[in-house]
């Protein structure tokens, strides 16, 4: 016959021992988990390879610049090049075509943003616009909707006469101005630079300071893509920019533009191998390189540069992939380009 003190250590017994179970079954997990992660990172798994997908890339239309005799040095914060990942994202982008109603379409846009109907053709593609009710002239090209804006200052000198606006009310009055015709696309969300600019012998120059500016410069850039930054031709100059005066009224309030966008399909896209920062290094030592400014730079110079970087290259012209480039930063306000994308999958 069980008795209460034999029923009580036996129960006593199996709760210990389950206990006991359980403890077992957590060290075992940490212990499983810590090996397996121990095993990974002694013998990784190998990387996907890159897909490759769109096959060969065409070469990127970096502009034709002379370049100067100049010699590097490498001095990064360490002294080394970054490490990068072994691939990168290509993404593709589509191109527009012409079609019966491009005109149409163009009239529509340019009438929202305050242009007449009724332009003059310059070229098969190419119309001007005058505006309604200033002395401002759009220029377009209407199968790609790129555009450009000018101004007869020498006929109404009002708008470098006044006091540039703050930053933020040129960066607005650009957006809205954009917003209007539906020009503010979904990826030009990204960085937002201002220049202060006054006018000297017939030209725009720096101004030191906001109460030194006739007129404010905004430059919209591209969100950054897969997080790396974008960069253009130009050296800290975005293919969307605007010049603002300080006047708040329609026509005089933008004197001068350009709108040079074209759209990313974010979803086709592909990946492909990158060279490894030495390469790239080598590539830019033995002279293979764009500049994208060489600042204040003479022949003969030894320039250090500070910086190495990945980025998404805008060229402001269409083209049929948005890729990566390396970007090398240095002294005397250098900066200069090379692809990322490994040689063997660029075409001619």
């Amino acid at each position: 016959m069980v008795t209460l003190t034999y029923a009580s250590i036996t129960a006593r017994k199996s709760i210990r021992y389950f206990i006991y179970f359980i403890i077992f079954l957590i060290v075992g997990r940490v212990v499983l988990n810590g090996t397996i992660a121990l095993y990974k990172k002694i013998f990784p798994p190998a990387p996907e390879p890159a897909t490759v997908a769109f096959g060969k890339l065409p070469k990127l239309p970096f502009p034709e610049k002379t370049k100067k005799d100049l010699k590097f040095t490498l001095e990064t914060a360490n002294g080394e090049i970054p490490l990068f990942p072994l691939k990168v994202s290509v993404y593709f982008m589509p191109k527009k075509s012409a079609n019966l109603l491009s005109l149409d379409f163009t009239k529509d846009m340019t009438k929202k943003l305050g242009f007449s109907l009724e332009p003059q053709q310059i070229s098969d593609s190419i119309y001007k616009f005058n505006h309604k009710s200033s002395l401002a002239i759009l220029e377009t090209d209407i199968i790609t909707n790129a555009f450009s804006i000018s101004y007869d200052l020498n006929a109404d000198p009002l708008p470098i006469s006044v006091k540039s606006l703050q930053p933020e009310i040129s960066a607005s009055t650009v957006k809205s101005f954009l917003n209007s015709g539906g020009l503010l696309a979904e990826d030009l969300t990204g960085e937002v630079k201002h220049q202060f600019l006054k006018t000297q012998g017939g030209n725009f120059i720096p101004a030191v300071s906001l109460s030194d500016a006739s007129i404010t410069r905004v430059d919209i850039f591209r969100k950054k893509y897969n997080e790396l930054p974008i960069v253009t031709n130009e050296s800290g100059k975005a293919n969307v920019w605007f010049m603002v005066s300080g006047i708040r009224e329609k026509g005089r309030d933008i004197i001068a533009g350009e709108y040079h966008y074209f759209p990313i399909d974010e979803t086709k896209l592909a990946t492909y191998p990158i060279k490894t920062g030495s390469e790239a290094w080598q590539e830019f030592i033995n002279g293979n390189y764009y500049s994208a400014s060489f600042g204040t730079t003479i022949d003969g110079n030894n320039i250090k540069i500070r910086k190495v970087y990945l980025a998404y290259y805008d060229p402001g012209v269409y083209t049929e992939f948005f890729q990566p480039i390396y970007v090398f930063e240095g002294d005397n306000d250098f900066v200069g380009y090379v692809p990322a994308v490994t040689s063997e999958y660029y075409g001619e």
